[in-house]
């Protein structure tokens, strides 16, 4: 079964966990390449110090001297970048010059020949045409137990409200926002972890449930679960306020 990846260039977790996940696959299960998007929140266009000043100006100026710190250590750790992760599993990169779902990028992915698409951090919002391009579908990984927590930085939000337990979520793609049938679900207990913790844990947690979700549509095993909207909340990027809040709860970053 051949799968194209749809990630994007993040500098913290996400060459580390591609690796994990690489490794974890049967060798039956073939990734034939994979788009890298920019780093942003849904493929928007920011200039590093838009970003920078953005990250500064929600979580203040600890928050960006950490992770600066951290960003500057991964620079120095070549096995920790996404494409060089790729580059080491053989595995091609897409270059696509335009949006994901023009013509053209999708004639670039159909020519890979995937039977599924998946989609881990991919930061563009993805329209029909996309959704059905591979015959087994579209699929997605998203770091919370849906229908709750649909949206941005659900560790975030799931410490600031307090939650004992979280999870990941593996679900077929639709037009909403993660909003599509589920396939794989696991939990997992927060303790006292910071968001960083958290991060790190349902990221890695996140793999290993997209393997089994490969598992399950290439041997034609899958039992989806509801994804219902009744039950669903919806949660966008924290705001300045946000941040004060979970800092006075005791909630840590790191």
């Amino acid at each position: 079964m051949n799968v194209v990846v749809l990630t994007q260039d993040d500098p913290f977790y996400l060459g580390k966990n591609l690796d994990y996940l690489f490794k974890k696959l049967p060798f039956d299960i073939n990734i034939s390449a994979t788009v890298v998007f920019d780093v942003s929140p849904f493929g928007k266009k920011e200039t590093f110090f838009q970003k920078l000043r953005k990250t500064y100006s929600v979580f203040g100026l600890s928050f960006v001297i950490h992770y600066g710190i951290e960003f500057l250590f991964n620079k120095l750790k070549p096995s920790t970048k996404v494409n060089n992760v790729l580059r080491k599993h053989k595995i091609p990169i897409i270059q696509l010059q335009n949006n994901i779902n023009k013509p053209d990028s999708l004639k670039i992915i159909k020519s890979y020949n995937p039977d599924v698409l998946v989609s881990i951090a991919g930061n563009q919002i993805f329209r029909k045409s996309l959704i059905n391009l591979a015959p087994k579908g579209c699929i997605n990984l998203h770091t919370a137990l849906l229908p709750k927590y649909r949206g941005l930085m659900p560790t975030f939000w799931v410490l600031n409200n307090n939650e004992k337990k979280t999870g990941v979520s593996v679900f077929f793609v639709d037009e909403g926002i993660d909003s599509g049938s589920i396939i794989i679900q696991k939990e997992f207990e927060i303790r006292n972890h910071t968001q960083k913790q958290l991060i790190k844990a349902t990221k890695k947690l996140g793999m290993e449930a997209v393997v089994e979700a490969l598992l399950a549509i290439k041997n034609d095993s899958v039992d989806l679960l509801p994804n219902n909207n009744a039950e669903m909340t919806y949660f966008s990027f924290p705001t300045k306020e946000d941040v004060k809040d979970f800092k006075k709860k005791g909630k840590k970053f790191y």
